[in-house]
């Protein structure tokens, strides 16, 4: 999170990280909605595609994103809390598959994610290992 300065920008904090796992969370600022007064839809995305970078990175090894799916299922307003929880589906040596879910306003999903990622040899902190 030090070096991430768009997760900073968002305001994202993180609430949880586990192998395979992260739950962060932000508060829609009037700066995020579009000329409808509802969130735009790159918010959502960009707190699962956050979401999914630390839950695919919590196990050492740099891990990139290669393809996404979302599906956005509602609103977001200036005030919502979103909270994101990325979840873990599939691990190989090389590739990782995540379910992302975001939630607003009253717990209801507002964006279904679906991230695969590619697993570098390379790790984050090799003394770690």
């Amino acid at each position: 999170m030090d070096q991430d300065y768009f997760s900073q920008w968002l305001g994202v904090t993180i609430d949880a990280v586990s192998q395979g796992f992260c739950r962060i969370s932000l508060t829609i600022r009037k700066e995020m909605l579009n000329g409808f007064g509802i969130s735009h839809g790159g918010i959502a995305f960009s707190i699962a595609d956050s979401a999914l970078a630390f839950a695919s990175n919590s196990r050492n090894k740099k891990s990139l994103v290669i393809n996404t799916s979302v599906s956005f299922t509602g609103p977001v307003k200036e005030g919502d809390i979103l909270i994101a929880e990325a979840t873990e589906v599939n691990l190989t040596n090389r590739l990782g598959i995540y379910q992302v879910m975001v939630r607003g306003h009253e717990n209801k999903v507002v964006l279904a994610f679906t991230g695969t990622v590619f697993r570098k040899d390379e790790l984050w902190f090799p003394d770690a290992e």
